[in-house]
């Protein structure tokens, strides 16, 4: 009985004095894995929309549209003047009337008339319409330039000849996209008219104004993505900035229909008079300029925050 109580003490002594064997871990929990967040969508729009109260995106956004404007009589002259003596298409040539009555915001038939009859002036004014295009072309992609570098922390600048360069480029681009969603549409257009023989003149119409909608749209992305792409002075990924070319093109649609909505409430007739239209084309101008430069925003912000 002594013997028995004398190992029990020296078992309790023992199970007292050695530590604990500790436990082998657990090899069925899952390792800790460190993802990204993708940037909140909140956050960017947010973020888009203080960089459009800025004072310098307005600059920006007023520049390009009093370049865009003096760009745009020249840029359709030289286009009708290239469609009626190399393409020798009327199908062509109303394709564009149809498309400057759907995007000019005011006075239509009075720009088309006279747009005509610069076309069918001397081939002086053709000449000069290149020049000042050449000229006020780099007027719209210079501070165009200027804003992207911003917006993706580029801080060294194109030299005003390589500005010179890239604006040639992008408004030959421009206008080969413009050329090919014309003529995408005229084609179709100018079968069916030739299959139906001057019947079903209706559902021609609008068969050509659906495609020259959805052609437009398609120029209007890849011109958006263009810029996006090859207008800053740094490595753009290209998946970086196509979603926004995508959402500012369908954008651009829409802030389009809205704006003409809203034209008899600005009234713009009453306040400048004869100069209504020209006024209403550069507010048209300057609200796709900040749409522009919105999307460029949109697209910097989130590739810059992914990558942290």
């Amino acid at each position: 009985m002594y013997a028995s109580g004398h190992f029990s003490l020296l078992g309790f002594i023992l199970a007292v004095a050695t530590p604990p064997i500790p436990a082998a871990p657990r090899t069925d929990t899952p390792p800790v894995r460190l993802n990204r967040r993708p940037p909140q969508r909140s956050g960017l729009i947010l973020s888009t929309i203080k960089y459009l109260a800025r004072t310098d995106v307005h600059t920006f956004a007023f520049s390009v549209a009093a370049n865009a404007i003096l760009s745009f009589f020249p840029f359709v002259v030289l286009l009708m003047t290239i469609i009626r003596r190399v393409f020798h298409s009327e199908v062509m040539v109303g394709v564009v009337k149809e498309l400057l009555r759907d995007y000019l915001p005011a006075g239509r038939e009075f720009v088309i008339r006279n747009l005509e009859a610069m076309v069918n002036a001397r081939q002086r004014v053709q000449i000069l319409s290149l020049l000042i295009l050449l000229v006020t072309s780099s007027g719209v992609f210079l501070p165009l330039e200027v804003a992207l570098n911003r917006v993706w922390r580029f801080e060294k600048n194109r030299s005003y000849l390589g500005n010179q360069l890239v604006s040639f480029g992008l408004a030959v681009a421009c206008g080969v996209l413009a050329l090919l969603s014309i003529a995408l549409t005229a084609g179709p257009v100018a079968f069916m008219e030739f299959l139906l023989r001057g019947y079903g003149t209706g559902f021609v119409r609008v068969a050509g104004y659906v495609m020259m909608k959805v052609f437009a749209v398609a120029a209007s992305i890849a011109i958006f993505f263009l810029i996006y792409w090859l207008l800053p002075n740094g490595k753009v990924p290209a998946r970086a900035v196509l979603p926004a070319a995508i959402i500012m093109g369908l954008l651009s649609e829409a802030l389009k229909q809205a704006y003409i909505l809203a034209l008899p409430w600005l009234n713009f007739q009453e306040v400048y008079g004869p100069f209504a239209i020209s006024v209403s084309m550069m507010f048209w101008a300057f609200l796709s300029g900040l749409l522009l430069l919105a999307g460029a925003n949109l697209s910097a912000e989130e590739h810059l925050r992914t990558a942290l």
